[in-house]
């Protein structure tokens, strides 16, 4: 029998089956990457927040961050940074996430944030690297260490032109590791903060979840010299364990929606008790200068549920031009 000059067919299936595991263990490894941003932020987050700028920008709060943004150029060095990058906060930005960590008794908290938009990657390392960062190569991945002054460096990892992860070296690694390994650990594998997800919309313009029990510093103090409704609030307050915040951007304002956990049915009926009296407050407080708000905030809805109370309804444009206007004079 003749042989074909290639080799024994035993040696042709031996490198077909390793290129076939090969082929296997690559694509198994491109699976598990995740390019879910929520998936980046660790589960025992105490807080976390998103906000989706480039819906937010169309508010007329919005619109004023941006303002203050384009200002920057008072700070000599940033400026000269977003030049040398090129990047434009307004147009370049869509969202951000926001986390914190709280640290163990006499540790520093954490933080990570999170960038999404369109990042010229070359021109920010360049940038970086004109500032003596270092850049360092850990098994998940390649990130800066800025060049600051302290035990705690600030670190920043340029994920890929849409993705940009900034917090302390230790804090930007793990992000990392969780990106390779499919956000486990993450706040998307239903854990900590996760178990909540399903009570926001996260789509939303603007949400936030935020573990109370995780800051006890938020528990202490009291209402100071505010009326009774508010300081019957801020004790109400004290019973609540979790908060879910969330706001959507309309044509004719911003939607949002406030729940406050407790497990207590007495706390949950006394918040919704000082809500509805705060309420009334704002009712009074607006008649003369502002009648036309007094229908808008009847139409605020507070319901009491199993498990916590909850607040929703819409604050017009014209209010939050308004606000915008405050915020202005009072600088």
């Amino acid at each position: 029998m003749k042989r074909s000059g290639s080799g024994s067919p035993s040696r042709l299936r031996l490198l077909l089956a390793a290129g076939v595991v090969l082929l296997a263990a690559t694509d198994a490894r491109a699976v598990r990457r995740t390019e879910d941003p929520l998936a980046l932020v660790p589960a025992d987050a105490a807080t976390v927040a998103v906000m989706r700028w480039s819906e937010l920008r169309q508010t007329p709060l919005g619109a004023r961050v941006f303002r203050d943004l384009d200002h920057i150029s008072g700070d000599d060095d940033a400026a000269m940074f977003l030049e040398e990058t090129g990047l434009a906060p307004r147009e370049d930005i869509d969202t951000v996430i926001v986390a914190m960590t709280p640290g163990a008794k006499g540790a520093r908290d954490s933080g990570i944030v999170l960038f999404e938009g369109r990042f010229d990657l070359a021109r920010i390392s360049k940038a970086l690297a004109s500032r003596k960062a270092t850049l360092k190569t850990s098994p998940a991945g390649e990130y800066y260490v800025l060049n600051e002054s302290g035990d705690e460096k600030g670190a920043v990892a340029l994920v890929n032109r849409g993705l940009i992860v900034c917090g302390n070296e230790a804090t930007v690694v793990a992000t990392l590791e969780r990106r390779e390994s499919g956000g486990d650990g993450g706040l998307t594998s239903g854990q900590g903060l996760g178990r909540h997800l399903g009570r926001i919309d996260r789509d939303a313009s603007a949400w936030a979840l935020v573990d109370v029990a995780r800051f006890p510093g938020s528990r202490r103090g009291d209402a100071g010299d505010g009326d009774e409704p508010s300081r019957a609030l801020f004790s109400a307050m004290k019973s609540v364990s979790f908060v879910a915040l969330e706001a959507k951007v309309q044509s004719d304002g911003v939607e949002f929606a406030a729940t406050g956990l407790s497990s207590d049915a007495e706390s949950r009926d006394l918040l919704e008790d000082a809500l509805r009296g705060v309420l009334a407050m704002w009712r009074l407080g607006v008649r003369e200068k502002s009648p036309e708000l007094v229908s808008v905030i009847r139409r605020f809805r507070i319901d009491n549920d199993a498990d916590g109370v909850s607040i929703r309804g819409t604050l017009p444009s014209g209010f939050l031009e308004s606000l915008a206007a405050k915020r202005q004079a009072a600088r």
